[in-house]
């Protein structure tokens, strides 16, 4: 169950709040439709509901708010806009990934795929998607972690009729098996034929609260559509005769051959036609116009009266007939047409509003009507100790007449706080699908070793290059090796395909700061640029053994320390590259922090430490090798002078003072999102 309190955005400078006190309840096993035209704060309302959007209000999910749920993604199901991702994964993969992200076991992803009708297309990459198969993925990854709760924004927006059938069955079916739906959509007809309550929003503002079968009848009007070349005298003779037959019957004239007819049947139309030899194109029945005729007679009704006097002008109220000129739109039209119809319902209200709100302190359930319209006013004063009925119209800004004292104002709800973005549950084998799951780390891999082997081949026809930078590829002209380079760039795409492709959290434009995310991706970079330097030193000496002899091949004496400083090396820069692009957003950030290192940070260190001083660091790289001498158990002198030999190194120390620099600003931009 659904309770929303009180949601209201925050205001836009000189605008009112897209959403301004909206409070309504969506029970557990029904299908509830929040109907609203273009900009009538539907998406808004969502978002405030689940806390991506700053305002003030409160909405329990089962009796919960959603920041105080151990694991939100396994109770509500969220579907806003297009499903985020990469478009060179995979539909299965996409889905393999979101199953480590939310707990669950990998054979999910075939479950669903199952159930929303996509085994044929696991396969299939996310970018070739149609609009419809896009919405069934978008459902499968709600359904993911089998939730109680969906809540999807206009999920039939640009699909087929049969597409939108097959979409509001699977709705049903979650409804029937004792889950709760809440939808969005613009069209009056589909919610009063596909929801079991419908709650209507006009500019932001609750304007009914109703079962579907009340909002069809007073808010939606059974008519019969005729075509015919002789309008005009057709629904002239309709008129007579329900005027001699005393039958509230009203013909409008929607410009060229087509009339509505309200009060009547397709019987009765066709027989008067057929008696006055009218030649007929079309005749049907629909639904899906306003209660235009309604409308206007609640606009004349004094404000005084309250709802029982609008409702009195309702449509079975009328003594005679009424024929209206001019066009009127249609709520059935095709989806994606406008809808002016459907502004004229929203605005409309209804008998047996009522407004009930509990303090916000108090945690109770918010505003429901038992079988009318519930309105909540935000202009209204809400009392701090009981409920409150209202009876103005929800549209009016006539003076509003009450004979009882008003109750001093109560404080505003409370402030909605943006929630930060789920980190994976299972944050190792995430970043493992993350990294596997598309082709930019193995073309990147590709290229880092071939730029290596043909570079290693230049240098050594040359013959000017130590044994050890031509294994590494590494000219002293380059700041930094092929090998390395790449592996900062995988680096950077750890993060920096989460901000272009969030899939994690596609709804905040950002992804969790979390540690344990953090740790995974490192863990991964530094396997991945462990592999490379091996591939690459290997490929390399394989290379100059086949052309050149195995002269240039030979293991180095020193090979132990060369290997470890070349392994620091290579997993220093791609740490640099996850870290820049965590702090920046961005990959091209990322590998420009890696290629910052030898040509800003190097330099800038043996400036500062080329400056006056009165005692110097000479000979510090001596005295660290000095350390090794000591007795280290299984041999470990080896790798330690191996490590300090790159951290003595000008590179290697501008690369530690990176990261160090990176880490720190990583875990600040954390704590402050944290602490919002």
């Amino acid at each position: 169950m659904i309770q929303a309190i009180g949601l209201t955005s925050n205001p836009r400078k000189d605008l009112p709040p897209a959403v301004d006190d909206v409070s309504f309840q969506a029970h557990t096993g029904r299908v509830t439709a929040v109907l609203g035209a273009s900009g009538g704060g539907k998406t808004t309302t969502l978002r405030l509901m689940l806390e991506l959007q700053q305002g003030r209000g409160v909405t329990y999910f089962r009796g919960r708010e959603l920041h105080r749920i151990a694991h939100p993604s396994r109770e509500v199901g969220v579907l806003l806009g297009d499903v985020p991702g990469h478009p060179a994964r995979t539909v299965r993969g996409h889905l393999r990934m979101l199953c480590a992200a939310v707990g669950a076991p990998v054979t999910r992803a075939d479950d669903v795929l199952e159930g929303v009708g996509l085994v044929s297309l696991r396969e299939q990459r996310l970018g070739t998607l149609s609009r419809g198969m896009d919405r069934r993925l978008g459902l499968a990854c709600a359904l993911l972690a089998d939730p109680h709760t969906l809540v999807l924004d206009e999920p039939t927006g640009s699909l087929s009729a049969r597409e939108g059938d097959w979409l509001h069955g699977i709705l049903r079916a979650h409804a029937a098996r004792g889950g709760t739906v809440l939808f969005t959509t613009d069209d009056a007809k589909e919610a009063a034929r596909t929801a079991d309550r419908v709650i209507t929003l006009d500019a932001g503002r609750l304007v009914a609260d109703q079962d579907a079968a009340e909002f069809a009848r007073t808010r939606l009007r059974p008519r019969v559509a005729v075509r015919t070349p002789h309008a005009a005298r057709l629904a002239a003779l309709i008129a007579k005769e329900a005027r001699s037959l005393r039958r509230s019957v009203e013909v409008v004239q929607e410009g060229g051959s087509r009339l509505s007819v309200y009060g009547s049947t397709c019987g009765e139309v066709g027989e008067a036609a057929f008696r006055h030899g009218i030649l007929v194109h079309q005749l049907a029945d629909e639904v899906g116009d306003a209660d235009h005729a309604a409308a206007d007679a609640r606009e004349r009704a004094p404000v005084e009266q309250g709802r029982s006097a609008a409702l009195e002008a309702a449509p079975g109220a009328q003594s005679g007939p009424a024929v209206r000129q001019g066009p009127v739109s249609s709520a059935a039209c095709a989806s994606g047409e406008p809808r002016e119809s459907l502004k004229a319902a929203v605005a409309t209200p209804t008998h047996d509003t009522v407004a009930e709100r509990s303090p916000a302190t108090g945690g109770a359930s918010a505003a429901s009507g038992t079988d009318g319209a519930t309105s909540s006013t935000a202009s209204a004063p809400r009392t701090a100790s009981a409920p409150r009925a209202s009876s103005e119209p929800c549209a009016s800004s006539a003076p509003r007449a009450s004979s009882a004292p008003q109750a001093p104002p109560s404080p505003l709800p409370p402030p909605i706080a943006l929630r930060t973005a789920p980190n994976p549950l299972r944050p190792l084998r995430y970043e493992l699908r993350r990294a596997t799951g598309v082709g930019t780390g193995y073309l990147t891999v590709a290229v880092a070793i071939a730029s290596s082997a043909l570079l290693c081949l230049f240098l050594a026809r040359t013959g000017r290059t130590p044994q050890l930078h031509l294994l590494a590829a590494w000219p002293s002209e380059l700041p930094l090796p092929p090998a390395a380079l790449g592996a900062g760039l995988l680096g950077a795409l750890a993060f920096g395909e989460e901000f272009r492709h969030p899939a994690l959290a596609a709804d905040r434009g950002t992804v969790p700061r979390r540690l344990g995310l953090l740790a995974a991706k490192l863990a991964v970079a530094a396997t991945t640029a462990l592999l490379l330097a091996g591939l690459t030193v290997g490929c390399d000496a394989l290379l100059l053994h086949l052309v050149y002899g195995g002269e240039l091949a030979e293991v180095p004496s020193d090979w132990l320390s060369a290997t470890v400083s070349w392994i620091s090396l290579m997993i220093g820069c791609a740490w640099a590259g996850v870290l820049a692009a965590g702090v920046f957003r961005s990959t091209t950030a990322g590998l420009a922090a890696v290629l910052a290192v030898p040509i800003v940070v190097v330099p800038l260190v043996q400036k500062a430490l080329e400056g006056p001083s009165v005692r110097s660091a000479a000979g510090f790289p001596g005295r660290l090798r000095e350390l090794t001498l000591v007795e280290w158990p299984f041999g470990a002198e080896r790798y330690v002078a191996g490590g300090l030999r790159m951290v003595a190194q000008p590179v290697g120390s501008a690369l530690m003072l990176s990261l160090a620099a990176l880490l720190g600003a990583y875990l600040l931009t954390a704590g402050r999102r944290r602490a919002r």
